[in-house]
């Protein structure tokens, strides 16, 4: 596995008008090598989809058809994010002003020791301070 990977860049890569090549480049790693994810991710990814859906930017089967997508790619949900959450995530969370969502996916880029894959503007602050290596802008 090469990376964790975030709700805002798996939504980068499924909107076309979000797709950038750094984005291109992430999911490039991720066909060829795989990605890690904390185990919310499919929950962030699913609910962001049906928003989306409700707003009229996405269809029913575009929904569909990027949930098959994802799931074809060898992306692993990390089984141990539970067992962080009320230590390690909560004081990333607090020590960066961050969601306890978004401190899930740092605290696994860093347990694991991988770059983070992701757009979000706070969460790419905390892991500079971090010193967790970024990809995706």
């Amino acid at each position: 596995m090469t990376l964790v990977l975030d709700c805002s860049a798996t939504l980068a890569w499924i909107y076309a008008d979000e797709t950038t090549p750094a984005i291109v480049a992430v999911f490039d790693q991720v066909i060829h090598k795989g990605g890690f994810v904390p185990s919310l991710w499919r929950i962030e990814v699913a609910n962001s989809l049906t928003v989306s859906l409700r707003r009229n930017r996405i269809s029913a089967q575009e929904r569909r058809d990027s949930l098959a997508d994802l799931a074809d790619l060898a992306i692993l949900a990390d089984d141990e994010t539970g067992r962080h959450v009320w230590a390690e995530t909560l004081e990333l969370s607090d020590r960066h002003s961050l969601t306890v969502y978004d401190a899930t996916y740092l605290e696994l880029a860093l347990r694991r020791e991988l770059p983070l894959a992701t757009l979000d503007r706070e969460l790419r602050k905390a892991a500079v301070a971090e010193r967790v290596p970024l990809l995706g802008m």
